[in-house]
């Protein structure tokens, strides 16, 4: 009979544990948390010292009384779930269940999941950390008071179904901020002037103007479209040489190996990943992946902000580097982690064995998993080789009369060093040989009209690091924050995946943010992340932590229950009349936005949809076709989603048909549709062909009509300037000149 029992939180982990231990080893899952605070109520005593009441849920019983059973079975209990706050919290329910005192408990914690690194852990259990345990709760307990209270007042106050959070609503207020910013932002034009030039090599080159009589020109010193042809007519006629040239050596240093954020960010800006899908691949690829048969472990805990590498996986780099590439291309790095809170004792994100490189893998992972796998190893491999050596030359180019200059810059990479493995944007930009007063032909002079950008929405790379920047959050908290604020309507994903705040998120930011300031507060908010980071240490009581924000913030919201009125906040009026009744209508906020609604409400209960101006959309636009349901015409209204064409004969008859919005874009696919605008249920714009079920071709970005060189599959908008091709296996990709 096996003598030890082995709880973790997953099947797969419990999978791929198994393989290391032998018959005196029972290897069980928890299945995640085995017990929490209640769903139906609070579940918080705020009068005893907030003390918590858990309960176990009901999918969780029979799991209860598996590992009941197990553990009276077995002479020894080894906790042995995720090495953070949360992992520590699930061991703490865990013991507290089997009843086994917290002083007698076994932990075993490990970066990796290998043969080395779990038996290891074995030889060293410690005892479960209450400071981290009291962290978790403080965290769990702080989330649940400002949910459960706040949210309920913003059903009362503006409409229901709507929720706050301590974090949550801190992300909404930087997605509402920046779009006001975007909202303000003028748009200034201005023009840059380009020449194109050939010396007595056979390349041409292109240089930009920089100076007129030796002074440098500032970004949008020219203006106006007459100025820019002044200046083309004046530069056309011009003899032009060689000036100064100038050539300079720089290295470019590999980047430190993964931490929780920077994987999100990456895995956001190159695969276009979401932070929540980066961080439920990288659980599967930690947790064990089946390669020939048997579950393995494919990379380290990926909830860190520890740049640390062991001393294996140095020594394994070093010897990978110096068999595959070479001795130049190894230069060993020891990264130093910039956060306060990091804790050295974990590692970098980082594959469990150098050796398992992307390619070996490939057939065994799925096509996302790969790609991720590959972000990982690349990035931690390249993070122990040398620097790239580059060479920039830059060569101005004069007037005869050196009123007018203008300037070619290029770049060489002289050893790619650590680009080997893992590229970046640098690309060799070669100028052709030139000397120092070298005569020149002008070929042409090209102006080119710009406009200022206003600031980006956020992506999930963009707002994960400012997020990181301003000490909001932690490593295992940036993901499912994001993911809740799209989920609870508080934004959309609009055109290369960019959040953008709805109607909802402003009227709601603009009460948190009048009322409940601490709530929303960017220092604040860093604060109390700090405060849960000396919980953590045991430099701080976590009911006195708890005490301190809960006591003033239920004050004031017992206030503003009183002196806030539904009316004021979300009701605003209007010069519209509502055409069945006659009384005025006022444009309302629901839980998915404006809308007009007549004031003569319960009694007459006329509502219409507004457009982003405030102004009504027409319903009564009666179109030439006929419900195939029922015969009446059909008319054009709005919902949600945007127009469609509805059934006259509404709510007798439902017909709805989607209004198709053209990309003009034939499919490639079948040949036959067009390629149009569609919206998913969860109000993402995505594209696809107008014959589906018949053909399924669909695309996350809106094509251009043009096909990939490379492919033949449909080119897409990738990034601002850029068209990218919408298979995923090619990586062509090209300015848009459009």
């Amino acid at each position: 009979m096996a003598k030890n029992l082995v709880i973790v939180e997953s099947p797969t982990k419990a999978k791929t544990i198994s393989r290391f231990l032998g018959r005196d080893f029972i290897i069980r899952s928890s299945n995640g948390h085995i017990r929490d605070l209640p769903k139906s109520k609070i579940g918080v005593d705020t009068d005893k010292d907030f003390e918590p009441v858990y309960e176990i849920p009901s999918k969780s019983k029979k799991t209860v009384t598996e590992l009941k059973k197990e553990a009276s079975k077995v002479d020894q209990v080894y906790y042995a779930t995720d090495e953070d706050r949360e992992g520590e919290a699930i061991a703490w329910h865990l013991a507290s269940i089997l009843k086994t005192p917290v002083k007698d408990s076994k932990r075993i914690t490990f970066h990796e999941i290998t043969k080395e690194a779990i038996l290891e852990a074995l030889k060293h259990p410690r005892g479960i950390d209450i400071n981290k345990v009291d962290s978790q709760q403080a965290r769990r307990i702080l989330d649940r008071l400002v949910g459960y209270k706040l949210s309920p007042f913003l059903w009362k106050k503006i409409a229901r179904g709507l929720s706050a959070g301590r974090v949550q609503s801190v992300v909404v207020r930087l997605l509402v901020e920046q779009e006001e910013e975007i909202k303000k932002f003028k748009v200034d034009e201005y023009w840059e002037i380009n020449g194109s030039f050939k010396g007595k090599a056979k390349e041409s080159f292109n240089a930009r103007l920089l100076k007129i009589d030796g002074k440098s020109l500032k970004k949008m010193e020219i203006k106006t479209e007459e100025r820019a042809n002044e200046l083309q007519k004046i530069l056309a006629d011009q003899a032009y040489h060689i000036g100064n040239i100038t050539k300079r050596k720089t290295l470019r240093n590999p980047s430190p190996p993964f931490i929780t954020s920077t994987l999100q960010q990456e895995a956001n800006r190159r695969l276009y990943f979401s932070s929540k899908q980066t961080m439920m691949l990288a659980q599967r690829l930690y947790e064990g992946i089946k390669i020939n048969g048997e579950s393995t472990g494919l990379i380290t805990y990926m909830r860190t902000d520890s740049l640390t590498l062991s001393q294996k996986f140095t020594s394994e780099s070093a010897d990978f580097i110096k068999n595959n590439y070479s001795q130049e291309y190894l230069e060993s790095r020891v990264y130093k982690t910039k956060s306060k809170s990091a804790q050295e004792a974990h590692e970098a994100i980082r594959p469990t064995s150098v050796h398992r490189t992307p390619e070996e893998l490939k057939d065994a992972l799925d096509e996302r998993q790969y790609k991720l796998y590959k972000l990982i190893w690349q990035r931690a491999l390249a993070s122990q080789m040398s620097a790239a050596q580059l060479e920039a030359t830059s060569a101005d180019i004069n007037t005869k009369d050196d009123k007018y200059t203008f300037r070619a810059t290029g770049q060489i990479i002289k050893f790619d060093g650590f680009l080997k493995v893992y590229p970046t944007s640098t690309k060799d930009e070669i100028l052709p040989s030139l000397d120092k007063d070298e005569q020149l032909t002008c070929l042409e002079i090209k102006t080119t009209q710009k406009f200022t950008q206003p600031p980006p929405r956020f992506s999930d790379a963009s707002l994960v690091k400012v997020l990181e920047e301003k000490g909001i959050g932690r490593p295992s908290t940036y993901a499912p924050t994001i993911a809740t604020v799209v989920d609870r309507g508080y934004a959309e994903r609009i055109e290369n995946r960019r959040l953008k705040p709805t109607d909802v998120a402003f009227i709601v930011n603009d009460l948190l943010v009048k009322h409940f300031s601490d709530i929303v507060d960017y220092s604040f908010t860093a604060k109390m992340e700090e405060n849960l980071d000396e919980i953590a240490e045991g430099k701080q009581s976590w009911q006195n932590t708890i005490k301190t924000f809960y006591d003033p913030f239920n004050k004031n919201l017992m206030t503003k229950e009183k002196e806030l009125d539904k009316k004021e906040l979300t009701e605003t009026d209007t010069d519209e009349v509502c055409e069945k009744c006659g009384k005025p209508m006022v444009i309302k906020v629901g839980r998915f936005g404006k809308f007009l609604a007549c004031t003569g409400y319960p009694d007459c209960k006329t509502t219409k949809q507004i457009d982003s101006d405030g102004k009504p959309e027409t319903e009564t636009e009666v179109i030439d076709e006929k419900c195939p349901e029922c015969g009446k015409p059909l008319q054009k209204k709005v919902g949600r989603y945007g127009p469609f064409f509805g059934c006259s004969g509404y709510p007798d008859c439902k017909y709805i048909k989607n209004i198709e919005k053209s990309t003009g874009v034939k499919c490639p696919k079948c040949n036959k549709g067009e390629i149009i605008e569609r919206r998913s249920r969860r109000g993402k714009t995505f594209y696809s062909c107008n014959q589906y079920p018949k053909c399924e071709n669909a695309l996350w970005s809106k094509p251009n009509g043009e096909k990939c060189p490379e492919c033949d599959s449909l080119l897409v908008y990738a990034k601002k300037g850029v068209l990218g091709c919408s298979n995923k296996e090619c990586k062509f990709s090209k300015e848009d000149s459009s």
